[in-house]
């Protein structure tokens, strides 16, 4: 399993922990029991492969740093979501662009600009273009203004 099917996994993670408000470590935990992983890889190639122990911990760690921050999260996501109300955001975009920004502000093995790119292929799979657009203009948003306001204050 590569990192962008564990960055898919923890997104429809996530996904399902706030639809169904459960709390993260406990779905992860059922979610890769040996029963349930095995029957979802013969339904859906995203899981044929079981992640290894690296792979999992970026997994948890994303899921928990999204429920954790998912406040201060979705303040930044509708700060920059220019034209959109928060209604109008839909839970795979809200989940997509999460992860996107735990990756950006709380794992500095990631570039920001890797961080971008994966989200905008990621929900392409689950959105339209417009919401697309939408993921990718919230993002490049809050690199312009988040980001660069934090490095002028480093200068």
């Amino acid at each position: 399993m590569n990192r962008k099917t564990a960055r898919e996994i923890a997104v429809e993670l996530c996904f399902a922990a706030a639809a169904n408000g459960v709390d993260t470590d406990e779905l992860v935990d059922s979610f890769f029991s040996e029963e349930h992983y095995t029957t979802l890889g013969t339904e859906d190639e995203l899981f044929s492969a079981k992640p290894d122990e690296t792979q999992l911990a970026y997994i948890r760690t994303l899921t928990r740093l999204s429920r954790e921050k998912a406040e201060e999260l979705d303040d930044m996501i509708e700060r920059y979501a220019r034209g959109w109300k928060a209604g109008r955001i839909s839970r795979t975009a809200r989940a997509v662009l999460r992860i996107a920004l735990c990756e950006i502000l709380y794992m500095d093995d990631i570039p920001a600009a890797v961080a971008i790119n994966e989200a905008v292929e990621l929900d392409k799979g689950y959105d339209d273009a417009e919401t697309v657009a939408f993921v990718n203009g919230v993002l490049g948003g809050f690199m312009r203004g988040e980001m660069a306001a934090e490095e002028q204050e480093k200068e």
